[in-house]
């Protein structure tokens, strides 16, 4: 097993210089963003006097790779800065307590999401596999290349227009409060989620196809087949649990956009999530808190790729069991 645990410390490395990496880039990007912060903060009818005393107060008279050492040793101490809205009238809030609660509302709109999308993907890609070239193969097929064609904004529209205005089952709006119960909050985001789910079913559904129509002409299969099995039990039994690695990794790989690629979907709807505040702070030119965003987001996708990486060699019988 110590090989097992040598290539998950190799991940980890790799996932945490691939963060000191997008760090870099953050603060670089916002650092050769044009015009001035402090007249941005402060209007354009700001004194000199007034501009250079912020400037001063913010640092951005030091030089750049002192600025980015004192900031990402407090990101490491859990300290992500105070954010530029509010300064000019004396009301600075801190960074963390902006970005958590927008977090725990996305991972919410993703976790409701992913619960239908993945379970939904995997029963589709087993039966698809296992009614192979029918009818049923055929439309789920068709239906899914037209669901990967279609971008975000256009399924979100779509859904407001059917589900909300034509129809009035939901509200066209996704605005939740923390005081609101799950039910509440569960019919408020519907149509949120549901966009979310269309767009990422269907290359989880595509995926798993593949991988179990691949393994079904391997000798065990046959074996099992000999032996009297039938075709859905020889799937389930023989042929799922070798498929686990990469069904595993596009699963990652749909739940880590569903955590960092849902800023369209947040903005058509209004959700409160971290990527409408990503957006607004974009607008504002709030650095600090576009840079903790970042952060976040890049944490939350290298996190959920190592957390691949292990299930695919955790399943792997030629890693768990070299010769």
């Amino acid at each position: 097993m110590n090989h097992i645990f040598f290539m998950v410390v190799k991940r980890v490395a790799l996932g945490l210089v691939t963060l000191i990496a997008v760090s870099m880039i953050a603060f670089l990007s916002m650092q050769c963003l044009p015009g001035d912060f402090a007249t941005q903060i402060l209007g354009q009818s700001a004194t000199p006097e007034a501009v250079a005393s912020l400037r001063h107060e913010l640092g951005l008279n030091d030089r750049m790779l002192h600025r980015y050492t004192l900031w990402i040793s407090n990101v490491l101490q859990g300290d992500f800065g105070t954010s530029f809205v509010g300064r000019g009238q004396g009301t600075p809030r801190e960074v963390v307590y902006l970005v958590l609660p927008r977090l725990e509302n996305s991972l919410f709109l993703a976790s409701f999401a992913a619960s239908i999308a993945i379970p939904l993907a995997l029963v589709l890609g087993v039966l698809t596999a296992l009614w192979r070239n029918t009818v049923f193969d055929r439309v789920v097929n068709a239906t899914t290349l037209v669901s990967i064609a279609l971008p975000e904004f256009f399924v979100a529209y779509s859904l407001i227009l059917v589900l909300s205005i034509m129809t009035g089952w939901f509200p066209s709006l996704a605005s939740i409060r923390p005081d609101m119960p799950l039910y509440e909050k569960l019919y408020t985001t519907a149509l949120p989620a549901f966009t979310l789910v269309l767009v990422i079913l269907a290359h989880s559904m595509r995926m798993a196809r593949a991988s179990i129509i691949g393994l079904l002409g391997n000798s065990y299969v046959e074996m099992a087949r000999l032996k009297g099995l039938s075709r859905l039990r020889t799937i389930l039994r023989h042929v799922l649990p070798n498929a686990w690695a990469p069904i595993a990794n596009i699963i990652a790989l749909n739940l880590a956009y569903l955590i960092v690629g849902v800023v369209v979907v947040e903005v058509v709807f209004v959700y409160p999530g971290l990527g409408q505040l990503m957006v607004d702070s974009v607008r504002t030119r709030d650095m600090p808190v576009i840079q903790a965003c970042i952060l976040l987001f890049s944490g939350i996708f290298v996190l959920l790729n190592l957390l691949a990486d292990i299930v695919s060699i955790a399943t792997n019988p030629r890693l768990l069991h070299p010769r």
